[in-house]
């Protein structure tokens, strides 16, 4: 057995180590390694053959059923691993099991590929940017180009593919471009396998030429109409007894032919099929044969009507169907819940019961074996007064709520009654204290003997108490006085600075010098010690009076000293 190919058995261990997710992704590797330049055809084989017994073919299977809006790239990826697992399907030999791979696996992945096409064909109608609608187009063209690919490969799978409902359903649209798609892919059906549609059931070969012959009558596009009548003239050459179905099932098919699509472009196709319908029959049976016509075109309108509203009211049934019956089976399980919960409740309840009886039995025993005999009777009575106290109290408290809640409505209305009242009566008080209002009067201006008594006591106020003043050459000398105040405080202390800065300089060298001395004459250290402590005090104490000074200097400057600028 020769060995496999290594970039198939690593793209193996790969995917076999990696998460659900990424898998996908990983697929689309198959589709370098399958289109490498450097592969001949004996090549290109074994590595299909490694791909198949390694099972990454049924991998791109598994993934094509799963949800495509759920991986990575959506349809994108998708319709590429379409396009992957039909050209790992052709010219692939398998000689173990191959009953296996033709009757199971080929006609699953012709199902699922056709299902892949249904949605992306749903996708693109419901589309309504240019761009999605462009996008979705695509790949609906990459799965169909997939799918006819497979079946020229696999002959057998034309018939498989002719047969599925989801073909079907493909085929029978309104929307023009996936319309010729179709039409497309059913002639190369019929050009790979002529003998195609005589090997299907004849409802689905009805169900097919129906469509043809709808799509000719209820549309005037010249690329449908040229689709469909190829189409037609293409059975009517590979299956000549077809030729008869035609004549007999629609006969008003050429009066539409001859008067609908002559001089649209494709009269020689035309002209091929009107001959040929011709000569199945003669066209000389005057209003019958017309009368024919006109019910053929009506049954293929009516046949393709009713086949396109069942088509568009199955998903609704099957929604409506689904939710029904989620409703159903959510009733019944909470019924069961219910039912359930209540046969717990009464449970818990009888044994409550059983439980209180038996402690009140037990209490009672215990009584009577306290209790002389002589006064048990005079005991049982008090516990039956007692007990018929108790069941009046909670007879006369049902009582009263069941009273309550009958006149809660009425009690309600007369707390309303009495609230408007109350409003009302607040109004009407507030319109009886109500004073008109008195007319607007204007203030009373000033006489000229009032304005000549306030400017008197005005003036007098000025006079006894005037106004500071300063003439100008006093202004200047405090200025003057100021400013050299200033100048003589920013030199002493810029003198102090200087001299603090010289002291810290032989502080700094006696403390160096006693360590040295501390460390060679350890004898005299305390002597030098207090030395030291005793220039530390000098020290702060000369500091002490030079900061006196600066204040005292500052104080001298900023007091009493007007400031003015210079």
């Amino acid at each position: 057995m020769a060995a496999a190919d290594p970039q198939v058995l690593a793209l193996a261990a790969q995917i076999t180590e990696s998460r659900e997710q990424d898998i996908p992704l990983l697929l689309l590797k198959l589709k370098g390694i399958l289109s490498s330049p450097f592969l001949g055809c004996e090549e290109s084989n074994k590595i299909k053959q490694d791909i198949y017994d390694y099972g990454l073919t049924q991998y791109c299977l598994l993934v094509l059923k799963q949800d495509h809006s759920q991986l990575h790239g959506a349809w994108a990826t998708a319709a590429q691993l379409a396009e992957i697992l039909s050209h790992c399907c052709v010219g692939l030999e398998v000689k173990e099991d191959p009953e296996e791979f033709y009757k199971k696996f080929l006609p699953s992945a012709i199902d699922s590929l056709l299902v892949l096409g249904k949605r992306l064909q749903a996708r693109f109608i419901r589309a309504i940017k240019e761009k999605e609608k462009q996008d979705f187009l695509h790949w609906f063209q990459i799965v169909t180009d997939a799918i006819c690919w497979l079946f020229g490969g696999h002959i057998q799978l034309a018939a498989c593919v002719l047969q599925n409902d989801r073909f079907l359903q493909l085929l029978i649209t309104d929307d023009v471009e996936t319309a010729i798609i179709m039409m497309s892919v059913l002639h190369n059906i019929l050009r790979i396998n002529s003998s195609v549609l005589l090997q299907v059931e004849e409802e689905t070969l009805h169900s097919v030429l129906d469509e043809l012959v709808y799509k000719l009558s209820s549309t005037t596009n010249p690329a449908v109409g040229s689709a469909a009548t190829k189409l037609l003239l293409l059975v009517a050459k590979f299956c000549k007894q077809l030729v008869q179905l035609f004549t007999a099932r629609y006969k008003g098919l050429k009066g539409l032919l001859s008067k609908q699509w002559t001089g649209k472009g494709f009269d020689r196709e035309v002209n091929q099929l009107l001959d040929l319908l011709y000569l199945e029959q003669s066209s000389g049976k005057g209003g019958m044969q017309n009368q024919h016509q006109a019910a053929s075109i009506i049954q293929a309108a009516w046949r393709g009507f009713q086949t396109r509203k069942r088509l568009k009211k199955l998903p609704q049934a099957v929604i409506t169907l689904q939710r029904s019956f989620r409703a159903k089976r959510e009733q019944e399980l909470q019924h069961l819940t219910k039912q359930k919960e209540d046969e717990a409740l009464k449970l818990q309840m009888q044994l409550q019961r059983q439980r209180a009886m038996r402690l009140f039995h037990e209490r009672q025993l215990a009584l009577l074996e306290v209790v002389h005999a002589s006064r048990v009777n005079k005991y049982m009575q008090e516990m039956e007064e007692k007990s018929a106290l108790t069941i009046q109290r909670f007879w006369r408290g049902y009582r009263a709520r069941r009273i309550f809640h009958q006149q809660k409505q009425s009690l309600k209305e007369y707390k309303a009654a009495v609230i408007i009242q109350r409003a009302a009566c607040k109004f009407l008080e507030k319109r009886r204290r109500r004073r008109p209002l008195s007319p607007w009067k204007e203030p009373k201006g000033l006489s000229d003997e009032q304005r000549l008594a306030l400017q008197q006591k005005v003036d007098d106020y000025i006079k006894l108490h005037p106004a500071s003043q300063m003439s100008e050459e006093m202004s200047k000398e405090l200025h003057m006085q100021a400013q050299a105040k200033l100048a003589q405080f920013l030199l002493r202390s810029r003198l102090d600075q200087r001299a603090a800065q010289r002291r810290e300089a032989l502080l700094a060298q006696v403390n160096t010098d006693v360590e040295l001395l501390m460390k060679r004459l350890p004898v005299t250290c305390k002597s030098l010690w207090r030395l030291m402590q005793e220039d530390r005090r000098v020290t702060r104490a000369v500091l002490a009076v030079g900061q006196k000074n600066v204040r005292s200097v500052t104080g001298e400057s900023h007091r009493g000293v007007p400031r003015w600028p210079v």
